[in-house]
């Protein structure tokens, strides 16, 4: 009967062997969603200075409309994480890049304040779950060996996203305006959900899957999950990680103009190089963990180890950027600060998937985003009210950035100690997980 039983896994994993063209297709669409995700949410930073102006606002306010954009971000991704469990993503997928098109047009015309708000926080809550939903559509292709690669082609496609949109949405602003940035972006929004409708495919490694996850276990009680080790370390990591995301996006054009001293034309293509720096070494350190894992290394180390290190590399480069004033090292310092933290979106979902088992990996990879990036909602925020209340921009931003990197070598630390699947998954079972 063990046998029998296992035949349907067989079938399902030999026709995703079998259609790998597909499987990469369904990559390569998925990628370019993150590159529209991602140059959706640059494009704020990247307008800070004319949109500040136009609407008269203080750096305060404008970090309060950054942070507005993840008042129901969290809330979005940990909902349509249960909801992906039962429908399918190519549908959730097509009516998420179909909100964010939507939402960004009426930004086309005069826009009062309460507009503006009213859109970030609109568009938040459709991109909240972009990143699990996308994931758990990719690992509906690849078996958990194989998760490491995909997984970090679909992370790197946020830094392909700011890498190209920002020259190009630098020059809209510049030559036309804010508006029309927007614009162009919700243009590009519905032009990729015709695409996906017309060529997007649900994977053959469904719910009923037992490859995958963890192993041997059909439910594992979610409180259980939620305050596993490898859960917790994920999410401090992550949090740490989205803290420099967050200001990168909102923050970073306006700390390389003000403190910096660059153009906004310099900026922008100075703001392409973290992002080109993590489409190199996303995809290499996630073909060297999952080779690692194939040699048998453990996960702790060849996901766990890595992931959380680089969180904390990434922090220690931001403290030395925050005290940084040549423009040689400086742009060095951006690259690491806002780069390398990146590699744990490419390796922290495949541990949260390791231990999840597969009925309820959509809604763990969902709450997981839900958790780490409510960072958005305070980083923004907190990083305007210190420039504010410093002896000018500069010496504000240099504060916040300090406190930033401070913060995010501590998570990078603690989620090293934190993070191990084997411990969790041998805990689960002695606790009686249901098995399959």
């Amino acid at each position: 009967m063990a046998v029998l039983s296992e035949r349907p896994l067989e079938r399902r994993a030999a026709r995703a062997m079998q259609e790998p063209l597909r499987a990469w297709i369904v990559v390569a669409l998925v990628v370019v969603f993150m590159m529209i995700n991602f140059a959706d949410k640059a494009v704020f930073g990247l307008a800070a200075v004319p949109i500040m102006k136009e609407l008269h606002l203080t750096n305060e306010q404008f970090g309060q409309i950054g942070s507005a954009f993840f008042l129901l971000f969290s809330l979005s991704a940990a909902l349509v994480g249960f909801v992906v469990n039962r429908v399918s993503t190519r549908i959730v997928l097509g009516v998420m890049g179909f909100v964010w098109a939507l939402t960004l047009m009426p930004m086309l015309g005069l826009v009062p304040l309460w507009a503006l708000v009213a859109s970030r926080i609109v568009l938040g809550a459709g991109e909240g779950p972009a990143y699990p939903v996308a994931l758990h559509a990719v690992y509906k292709w690849f078996p958990n060996h194989r998760r490491a690669l995909p997984t970090s082609f679909v992370s790197v496609g946020a830094a392909i996203g700011v890498g190209i949109a920002t020259p190009l949405l630098t020059w809209i602003i510049l030559t036309y305006s804010w508006h029309v940035a927007f614009g162009f972006l919700g243009v590009v929004g519905f032009v990729w959900v015709a695409v996906w409708l017309a060529v997007g495919r649900e994977g053959p490694l469904d719910a009923e899957e037992t490859g995958a996850g963890a192993t041997g276990l059909d439910h594992v009680p979610y409180a259980t999950l939620l305050t596993s080790r490898t859960f917790l370390g994920v999410e401090i990591a992550g949090f740490a990680a989205y803290w420099a995301l967050a200001l990168a996006v909102v923050w970073l054009p306006s700390f390389l103009i003000k403190a910096g001293g660059y153009t906004p034309t310099t900026t922008g293509w100075i703001l392409v190089l973290p992002p080109m720096l993590q489409v190199v070494l996303s995809p290499t350190l996630g073909f060297v963990s999952q080779k690692l894992l194939a040699g048998g290394v453990s996960s702790r180390v060849s996901r766990g180890l890595i992931a959380s290190g680089c969180v904390a590399f990434s922090g220690l480069a931001m403290i030395l950027l925050s005290q940084s004033t040549g423009r040689i090292v400086q742009v060095p310092l951006v690259m690491m600060s806002f780069a390398v933290c990146s590699v744990t979106y490419a390796l922290g979902p495949p541990l949260i998937g390791e231990i999840s088992p597969v009925r309820q990996r959509g809604a763990m990879l969902g709450i997981s985003n839900a958790l780490f990036s409510t960072a958005g909602l305070i980083a923004p925020w907190l990083m305007g009210h210190i420039v504010d209340v410093g002896a000018n921009p500069a010496q504000g931003f240099r504060h916040g950035f300090l406190l930033a990197g401070l913060l995010i070598v501590a998570g990078g630390v603690i989620a090293m100690v934190l993070i191990n699947p084997q411990a969790d998954l041998a805990r689960f079972r002695r606790q009686g997980g249901a098995r399959r």
